[in-house]
């Protein structure tokens, strides 16, 4: 029964063992997603029709109806077309009639592989990796916006010949105080978050009066205060400020042709931002996690939501008016972006998933599964597993509602972006889910149907001729691979990971072509932390290992010796260098040694070029450790600023030194 609901019984971990899963598990995710493990009915295959009918493009359908039926498919826009192969590439119907009863499914027609324009030249593409939120300026008001982002994304293209800057999740955060510090745990990721946002940019600031002006900016200049310290990022003093701030230019009249371009953004969004900014508005009033709001209110259809949504008008007009201000500067970076000639632009990134109590949960709630946590088994940096506590999509649901919410949420992601990260994207194959209540290494794996899963994916990619990258890390089945790169979505390879079956680092020339080339992630240390083992002991003083931290020292400072030796026997490391002493000149070999490989994209992280010690996000920890409220600073620990960056000239020298040739296509030679 398990097998049949997509349940695992046994999985393999990441020391490539068999490991059973506990019969309790299996009958805890079985019931979570409805099934009566005592009398299932019938499974989501065993009708006539599957809950939904994938096609690639061209190809004949792999359907087998029985004879006698008869089938017709009704198109996105209305047309009626016989079920054969030629089919518009979209979402349609599928109806078939077999005596005389009616049976209908979607109908996915997807491309069978993603070319986007920007890898068509076969050319290599490289760029920046930020943390957006960490890039500051003099002008933000305390973590990092759209407009630095603007700033960041034109100096490296133009100075530096970079086709992309990829960024963290800007997903919608929390209405009210406290904000969730992680961007891998919004409330949705159909929205983005306003703590992006550069108020001064938005055009009704132009229009306050003086005192209206000198107002805003008392608001922001002990943020800016704080923005030019290495301090923690206060992300809930950021909105509190900026909310009072957008409440002002929310009240401001707006020119004709400003309230016209509003008026077709919310016509063009629709229903859905509708419930989203209702969402927003109730949580304003009951708490960010509907799941403990009074009864009547948690069903985002019951009529109950409709009226209060009436009472609450105004909440939910700022609500709407605040996505339409992302929304334009959103497509104001990329356009900076391309118009500073990037091949690519902005390369945004797609959490795995959203809070269980979040927007998303309440608008996609029957798509959900309620019970049940998102997460990752244990593995070698982790090896307590780990609980995100997001809920993961109902596989048969999604497939029955034509993966429509999965498709609207990407398409909202490439709507403004050249490219999508697509984080953990094992998760259109299959997710570890942990009962709620359990330890996350009592988990099991639940499967998805991928080829609707990854269709939908080159669907929504397609039609924004965008770049898709998947972070494939970690235990990932090699056939998973293989179907990605068939499909034209590359994955990610990290040097520290890049080694043979023996445990040596492989050669430049042994890495795969079709993917995104780093020295580390931002659940990895920076350079320097992982060449002075720092990190190893900060895992130990946070309880994290599961053997003696000498064990754990011993094997870094190996494994730091092997990669060391292989980039002096390559001639890009000198054989007398210290990495612990002078840990940039190790990051420049590793970063001409990413130039030597056949990788079609580069991802340089800022952190490592500008000698950033301090791990973004520590897995396996929550209040521990200041997750995701590192600012950006230099090897000395003091803050690097947008606008400082780009002007030091010893910065930028040290930047040219660790791109190496990379560093050397500026467009302006």
């Amino acid at each position: 029964m398990a097998e049949q609901y997509g349940v695992a019984t046994t999985y393999e971990d990441w020391r490539g063992r068999q490991v059973p899963v506990s019969p309790d598990t299996i009958r805890h995710v079985l019931s979570a997603l409805g099934v009566d493990p005592k009398n299932p009915g019938r499974g989501p295959g065993e009708g006539l029709l599957p809950p939904a009918v994938v096609v690639r493009e061209g190809k004949a359908p792999d359907l087998v109806l029985p004879g006698g039926t008869r089938s017709t498919v009704e198109t996105a826009d209305g047309a009626l077309l016989p079920f054969d192969p030629g089919l518009p590439l979209g979402v349609h119907t599928l109806r078939v009639t077999d005596n005389g009863t009616e049976h209908d499914a979607p109908l996915l027609v997807v491309p069978d592989r993603i070319e986007p324009t920007a890898l068509r030249e076969n050319r290599r593409l490289w760029g920046l990796m930020a943390q957006i939120y960490s890039v500051r300026s003099r002008a933000s008001w305390g973590t990092g916006d759209l407009r630095d982002l603007s700033e960041l994304a034109d100096w490296s293209a133009r100075d530096l010949g970079a086709d992309f800057t990829l960024i963290n999740p800007v997903h919608a955060t929390e209405p009210v105080t406290p904000v969730e510090p992680s961007p891998y745990l919004p409330v949705s990721r159909r929205y983005a978050s306003p703590l992006y946002i550069r108020v001064e940019d938005v055009p009704e600031y132009a229009r306050l009066d003086p005192a209206q002006r000198e107002g805003v900016q008392r608001l922001a200049r002990p943020l800016r205060e704080r923005g030019r310290t290495a301090d923690l990022l206060d992300r809930d003093a950021v909105w509190d400020a900026k909310r009072t701030a957008l409440e002002i230019l929310f009240q401001v009249p707006r020119a004709p042709g400003r309230e016209e371009a509003l008026r077709h953004y919310l016509e063009s969004e629709g229903q859905p931002l509708v419930e989203f900014a209702t969402w927003s508005a109730l949580a304003e009033t009951h708490g960010s996690d509907f799941r403990t709001w009074p009864a009547h209110l948690r069903d985002v259809g019951a009529l109950a939501v409709g009226k209060e949504a009436l009472n609450l008008w105004p909440r939910v007009e700022f609500h709407r008016w605040l996505q339409w201000i992302l929304d334009e500067q959103l497509a104001q970076a990329q356009h900076s972006a391309l118009n500073s000639g990037m091949g690519v632009g902005i390369v945004h990134d797609l959490a795995i998933g959203v809070q269980a109590g979040g927007a998303d949960a309440w608008m996609y709630g029957d798509a959900l599964v309620p019970g049940l946590h998102v997460g990752a088994p244990p593995d070698e940096f982790n090896q307590l597993g780990q609980d995100w506590g997001q809920p993961p999509w109902n596989p048969t649901r999604l497939a029955q509602l034509g993966y429509g919410p999965l498709h609207q949420i990407l398409s909202q992601s490439l709507r403004h972006a050249g490219g999508l990260r697509m984080d953990h994207v094992m998760g259109m194959f299959r997710l570890w889910c942990v009962p709620e209540g359990a330890s996350a290494d009592q988990g099991t794996y639940l499967r998805f149907d991928h080829e609707g899963m990854v269709g939908t994916l080159a669907l929504a990619a397609h039609r924004a001729d965008a770049v898709v990258v998947g972070e494939d890390l970690g235990t990932v089945e090699p056939w998973v691979r293989d179907h990605l790169a068939d499909r034209g979505i590359f994955g990610t390879s990290v040097l520290w990971f890049e080694n043979d079956s023996e445990g040596e680092p492989l050669t430049p020339d042994r890495w795969r072509r079709d993917c995104l080339a780093t020295v580390a992630t931002h659940d990895l240390p920076p350079v320097a932390s992982y060449l002075s083992a720092e990190h190893v002991e900060l895992r130990d003083r946070l309880g994290l290992l599961n053997r003696p931290v000498a064990e754990e020292l011993a094997d870094s400072e190996a494994r730091v010796a092997q990669w060391c030796a292989l980039l002096v026997y390559l001639g890009l490391l000198e054989e007398d260098a210290d990495p612990v002493g002078d840990p940039a000149s190790v990051v420049a070999a590793m970063h001409a040694y990413l130039a030597a490989t056949p990788a079609r994209m580069l991802g340089v992280a800022l952190t490592d070029v500008v000698g950033e010690r301090r791990m973004q996000n520590q897995p396996g920890t929550s209040t521990e450790y200041p997750n995701w409220r590192i600012p950006l600073t230099s090897s000395e620990g003091e803050p690097v600023l947008v606008d400082e960056l780009l002007a030091d000239p010893r910065m930028v020298a040290r930047i040219r030194r660790t791109l190496g040739p990379l560093g050397t296509q500026s467009r302006n030679t």
